[in-house]
């Protein structure tokens, strides 16, 4: 898969696919992250979350609700979303990073 940079982002919609975002890989302070552009909000995440995501995903074998919840709201139990910021996944924690 070719790596993603900030000159070669992805560009993604929202679920409502009423708006555009970018996302791509970086490193800050010798850590691999993804960077997330939505509008001016630059959002950093761990970027252990892709194969971590990715082998949960395997495992659990069936489609799966990705939700879509504000980072400070509770998300349903049954998400992706959910897992991502649980003391249960590989990391022990939400793989979101500190806002720029």
């Amino acid at each position: 898969m070719e790596k993603r940079t900030k000159e070669n982002p992805w560009i993604l919609k929202t679920p409502p696919l009423s708006s555009e975002y970018e996302m791509y890989i970086d490193e800050k302070d010798g850590k691999e992250i993804i960077v997330c552009t939505v509008g001016k909000t630059i959002l950093h995440y761990d970027a252990r979350v892709i194969p971590d995501l990715h082998k949960m995903l395997r495992e659990h074998g069936d489609w799966m609700l990705l939700g879509s919840k504000d980072e400070n709201a509770e998300s349903v139990p049954a998400a992706v979303e959910f897992w991502g910021r649980s003391p249960d996944n590989p990391i022990g924690r939400w793989y979101g990073l500190k806002k720029d």
